[in-house]
């Protein structure tokens, strides 16, 4: 299938422990996003959610793990920011690998489901 092609399937990996989801591409998206700017409130802008909302799943992660995936730092006269900690990074990896290879390993069977729909992507019933 080319990358022009309409899709009817995707795949989400998401990591489920006894406490829940893990890890999943929300909280990935956000652990990078919390990379790139230093920031929990502006990642949680850029994901169209609220400052409670990204902070809860920041907490949510912290807690999950033997030890924080972000570090905060409150504001003041320079501002507060936030950064990923040794394992935040670690763990943002290994879940991007995983998601990569869940995809290059399924494609096969992703496409499977494509062929088997009454109206195939991108074209007309019959």
């Amino acid at each position: 299938m080319s990358m022009t092609e309409e899709r009817h399937f995707a795949m989400r990996l998401r990591l489920v422990g006894a406490q829940g989801i893990m890890m999943g591409p929300g909280r990935a998206d956000l652990l990078a996003l919390i990379e790139q700017t230093g920031s929990i409130a502006a990642a949680g802008r850029q994901m169209g959610m609220s400052y409670k909302r990204a902070w809860a799943l920041v907490e949510s992660m912290n807690g999950t793990f033997q030890t924080p995936l972000v570090v905060a730092t409150k504001g003041g006269a320079g501002g507060g920011g936030a950064q990923l900690t040794a394992l935040g990074h670690e763990l943002l990896a290994a879940y991007r690998g995983l998601q990569a290879a869940t995809e290059a390993s399924g494609a096969s069977f992703l496409s499977r489901f494509e062929t088997a729909l009454a109206v195939p992507p991108g074209g007309k019933a019959g």
